[in-house]
């Protein structure tokens, strides 16, 4: 059966995204469009360009993510020099070497450019920082001035991965010089991005999303300046997609709760790669028991809202 997916944001826990769509897939369920923020930008990427969840499996578990750090080099090797190059360049890595890793992926499949895959099949979520609001590519992107169709779905990644003060922002070169960073800023689960698309036909819509549903989410404790920091960035990252997931909509949402492992180990064992697949395969067969995919599958029905700044 054909589905939409729409997958979230949580930088290396999206092992358990892959998961997901293994399970989906033995089970029969292929994606036509997708969409996805951060980590999930990735996974929908890899799927629209042609791989399955099997060899994006193989992919992640043979590839070095450390080697995707790259430090820029400094004229004096002092190590408070990399902070001092952190004030100025924003990021603690340029990521430069994490997009040419998505362009040589990309390429193998023949994909370099969102014109090369079918109209409406990819949108990623980026933050820019400049003008306030959430990018959605290729949508979005006539707006400051490219062409949507020769934009690099490699560039679009990084965009959509730039994790604040990790990753150095990209700097489009567009009126003000536009700040983009990581989509999941302001909207780590777009499950609303298929609301205004026009087509006629709609599939059933499944959201792949790293977290608990909301209400089994723990208070959080709030006694010092880094969980203040925490609790703000966490709030700040999910309350615009909160916003949108009614009871309604849950029913098409698999949740996965990883929220005991890290989105920056770039240092990952093979165990801890395993384990979050698992969650993820283990969690999708427990949503098929009972979902009822149906052609009317509601869509939500939103404005979407850009300006949350």
């Amino acid at each position: 059966m054909r589905i939409d997916g729409v997958f979230s944001g949580g930088g290396l826990k999206g092992f358990a995204l892959v998961g997901a769509v293994q399970e989906l897939e033995e089970q029969g369920y292929h994606f036509k469009n997708l969409a996805g923020t951060s980590a999930g930008s990735i996974l929908a990427s890899f799927l629209a360009a042609g791989y399955t969840g099997n060899e994006i499996k193989e992919m992640l578990a043979e590839e070095d993510f450390q080697s995707l750090l790259d430090p820029r080099k400094t004229l004096l090797p002092f190590p408070f020099m990399k902070w001092v190059s952190l004030y100025w360049r924003m990021g603690l890595y340029q990521g430069k070497a994490l997009e040419d890793w998505f362009f040589d992926k990309l390429a193998r499949k023949g994909c370099y450019a969102f014109g090369d895959l079918p109209k409406g099949s990819l949108k990623l979520v980026a933050s820019d920082l400049t003008n306030g609001k959430i990018m959605v590519l290729p949508d979005d992107l006539d707006q400051y001035g490219f062409d949507p169709n020769k934009f690099s779905i490699a560039k679009a990644l990084r965009m959509s991965c730039g994790i604040p003060y990790f990753f150095e922002p990209v700097r489009l070169d567009a009126p003000k010089g536009t700040v983009v960073v990581d989509g999941g800023v302001l909207s780590n689960f777009p499950m609303w991005i298929f609301e205004d698309d026009s087509q006629s036909e709609k599939r059933p819509l499944i959201g792949l999303k790293l977290s608990r549903r909301q209400e089994e989410v723990p208070e959080r404790s709030i006694h010092n300046a880094l969980q203040l920091f925490e609790a703000l960035f966490s709030t700040m990252k999910n309350a615009h997609d909160e916003k949108y997931i009614s009871r309604e909509h849950e029913k098409n949402i698999v949740f996965i709760p990883v929220e005991d492992y890290s989105a920056t180990k770039f240092d990952m064992t093979e165990e801890q790669i395993e384990e979050l697949l698992t969650i993820g395969r283990n969690r999708t067969k427990q949503f098929l028991r009972t979902w009822s995919p149906s052609r009317n599958s509601p869509h939500l029905r939103v404005i979407r809202q850009k300006n949350v700044i």
